[in-house]
């Protein structure tokens, strides 16, 4: 693997199948308890005053529910890989002020130049499309970790198209977003793997790329295997067996670290995870690969 490569480690992301509209549906009875705060001390109000406020009320309640019901549709597609009219759905929303509708818009447009059908001039425009939509839904709302997430992944696949210089200098950024999106959701397994690979890419630079990279940089990017191993590990204790890549790249990182005994094990996981999508597929046949190698 260079690190021209990492980005197409990460091409298949698809994340752990979390319902994100959990802590969505608890915000809205916050916005129902209205008639208790009247009752609690707010200024009596004249009756067509009450009535005005009763309709905004409403008004905002109603939006709320709309919301949430929207993104609970937009995540169903995603769970079913409908990816075109996931995006169809989404495009609707692209100036929105709402991170949550942009980071999954970015995330659809990316799934979207992923598909097999697309050429490769609309791949590259949906790629750079992606990654302004991850960086509006950041500037709307840093506070939210996918935002930072899919900022990291979308700015590693424009990188494809801007030379070595930039997806070097990219990498520092890419790794920054990773950490403050686990910052933010300690738990998320997608980020913690994503950050591993990031490490295991680096950890496996050529000594001539190396080379190339310190000519370009006075500090290029470095990594352990051992490093990356942690973030696998973490992303395997938070949500067991949620991605069938993480299986293989513990195998592979074991096998870095010359851990045969290990490497086994986990490549026979990652050869035994069911496969449902194409990429499970490819997994399985490098595992299989791999094993045949070891003996």
């Amino acid at each position: 693997m260079t690190f021209l490569e990492f980005a197409s480690g990460a091409k298949g992301i698809r994340g752990t199948k979390r319902h994100y509209w959990t802590t969505l549906r608890r915000t809205v009875p916050a916005l129902t308890s209205g008639r208790a705060a009247f009752l609690l001390g707010i200024p009596t109000l004249t009756c067509l005053g009450y009535e005005a406020y009763h309709r905004v009320q409403s008004s905002a309640v109603v939006y709320a529910l709309e919301r949430v019901e929207l993104l609970e549709q937009a995540d169903y597609l995603y769970s079913c890989a409908e990816t075109e009219k996931l995006y169809q759905l989404l495009l609707q929303y692209k100036d929105s002020d709402d991170a949550e509708f942009l980071w999954r818009l970015a995330r659809a447009s990316r799934d979207l130049s992923l598909l097999p059908n697309i050429d490769g001039e609309r791949k590259k425009q949906l790629t750079f499309e992606a990654f302004e939509y991850a960086k509006k839904s950041l500037e709307k709302d840093e506070m939210c970790f996918a935002a930072h997430k899919w900022y990291a992944i979308c700015l590693s696949d424009v990188g494809d198209y801007e030379g070595v210089k930039v997806k070097i200098g990219n990498s520092y950024i890419i790794r920054e977003h990773l950490e403050k999106a686990i910052k933010l959701n300690p738990k998320d397994a997608t980020s913690l793997h994503i950050l591993g690979y990031w490490c295991f890419a680096f950890a496996e630079l050529p000594w001539y790329q190396r080379k190339v990279a310190a000519v370009i940089f006075a500090s290029p990017p470095t990594s352990t295997y051992e490093e990356a191993l942690d973030f696998f590990l973490k992303a395997e204790e938070v949500d067991p067996n949620f991605y069938s890549k993480n299986l293989l790249m513990l195998g592979k990182t074991y096998l870095g670290m010359k851990d045969k005994e290990k490497a086994l094990l986990w490549l026979t996981k990652a050869k035994e995870y069911p496969a449902h999508t194409l990429e499970d597929k490819e997994v399985h046949k490098e595992a299989v690969d791999l094993l045949k190698k070891l003996g």
